[in-house]
Formats: structure tokens, sequence, C-alpha cells
């Protein structure tokens, strides 16, 4: 007799300060994503609300506290804002490479230099190589990384002479029955005026073809760190009634 695919055993965390609101504590359910689970199982888990990092799927679990909400774009309807039609022409020279989830050199001096910039006090201010080398490749799902560079000799480029031209973006994504999870991103801080991610956020919704949803994780309303999900338009987010739109 063959083996019966294990299913998900859950877990919780201890309580840890939250990121987000100051003051306030998050715990965490989650379980293992392995080889012997079921991959339709996982796939709900990633389309109704959780998250994945490496091989853990995680939502929050916090009693007293409901702020952060799964929210999703619906591609099909989505009409880009007349500045998200500016910041579509200004990376116009922009190209997308879809590759499979395999971590570069490259790839990690753009992860530091924009963890330092932007989110040096955060929690991955202090990801080496190592760390950084298996948020890429240790994944159980679809998983693809896009890189975004300028092409050779682009005023940007600094003189470089990179035969594919300057890195300056990366997406790790996962693809999902519906869509697209996006799953970390990051960009060069110091190509401000471009918009990087809003550009990523955009080139996602572009590249889904038929499927209806990009996954843009949880927000929380009095975050200004998250306030940027809410300019993707119609966005729905997930309730204890299912996902509907947000007005």
């Amino acid at each position: 007799m063959s083996e019966r695919p294990k299913f998900p055993e859950f877990f919780v965390t201890q309580p840890s300060p939250c990121p987000y609101l100051p003051g306030r504590f998050e715990r965490k359910l989650f379980t293992h994503i392995t080889p012997d689970k079921p991959r339709a199982t996982v796939d709900q888990l990633l389309v109704n609300g959780f998250r994945r990092s490496q091989h853990i799927a995680y939502t929050p679990y916090c009693i007293s506290c409901h702020a952060c909400v799964s929210v999703r774009v619906v591609a099909q309807v989505f009409e880009p804002s007349r500045s998200q039609r500016r910041i579509q022409m200004r990376n116009h020279d922009i190209r997308a490479e879809r590759r499979p989830p395999v971590p570069t050199a490259e790839q990690f001096a753009l992860f530091r230099h924009y963890i330092e910039r932007r989110h040096a006090d955060g929690g991955m201010s202090d990801m080496g190589v190592l760390d950084y080398a298996g948020m890429i490749e240790d994944t159980m799902v679809d998983t693809m990384i896009v890189e975004y560079r300028l092409p050779k000799g682009a005023q940007e480029d600094r003189g470089r002479q990179e035969d594919r031209g300057r890195l300056v973006g990366v997406a790790l994504q996962d693809r999902l029955s519906d869509g697209i999870s996006m799953v970390y991103s990051f960009f060069d801080p110091d190509l401000a005026d471009r918009s990087l991610g809003t550009h990523m956020i955009m080139d996602a919704i572009a590249s889904l073809g038929v499927k209806p949803y990009l996954y843009l994780g949880y927000w929380i309303q009095r975050s200004d760190k998250m306030s940027y999900k809410e300019r993707f338009k119609p966005l729905e987010m997930l309730t204890p009634q299912g996902w509907i739109a947000r007005t």
C-alpha cells in the first residue's frame, strides 16, 4: 500500500514585538511545507491568507488584534492611475528576466544595499549571504525570481559594463493556481525617481495572463509602510466572509 500524504500540522509562535504597530506583540500560526504535503493543500493555504517564507507557511494569530489583512489585486480589471502610467513610461527601458530561484552575488549585493538604506533597523538587517540564499532557493512550491535590468549604457549605469545590463530590482514570486504571490522584492534605493517598487508590481500584474489575482501579502491600515498597496485597484481583502472588494 502506498503511504498516504501527510496533511499540515499547525503550530503557534511565542509572542514577539510587532514590527508594524509599536507597543503591540504578534504571534503566528504556521506549518511546514514539505514534499509529502498535498500540492493542492499548500496552494489553498497560500490563496487563502497564508504567506510563505522558505519552507514555512504562516498567518498572523493575534487574538486581540486583527489589523493584518490579506489583500490581492484583481488583475483582469486593474486600471493604472495617471501616476502609475507615468511610472510605466519612465521605466520603459527596463527589461524583466524571469528565471529559476537561483541566488547570485549580484542579487545579494543589491539586497544588502537596499536593506542598509531602507530597512537598517528591520528583522533582515543581519542577513548574510547564506541567509539570502536560503530565502531564494529554499522552496517547495513553483517559485521564480524576476530580475529587472537597465540596458547597457543607460544614463544610470554609472559606466558599468555588465553584458546583461545593470541589475536594479529583484522580485521573488510564487506561482499559484489562480495567480502570483509576491513573496519579497527589493530594488536600488538610489533610483527613487523611477519608483521601481511600483513598476515591479505592475509588471507582475501584466505577466499574469489569464490568471486573475496578484497577492500582495498583508496590509495594515495604520501602517505607512503598507500604504502603497492601496494604490493598486481594484483591491480585494480577505475577511471571515471570504474575499471582498475594498471600497
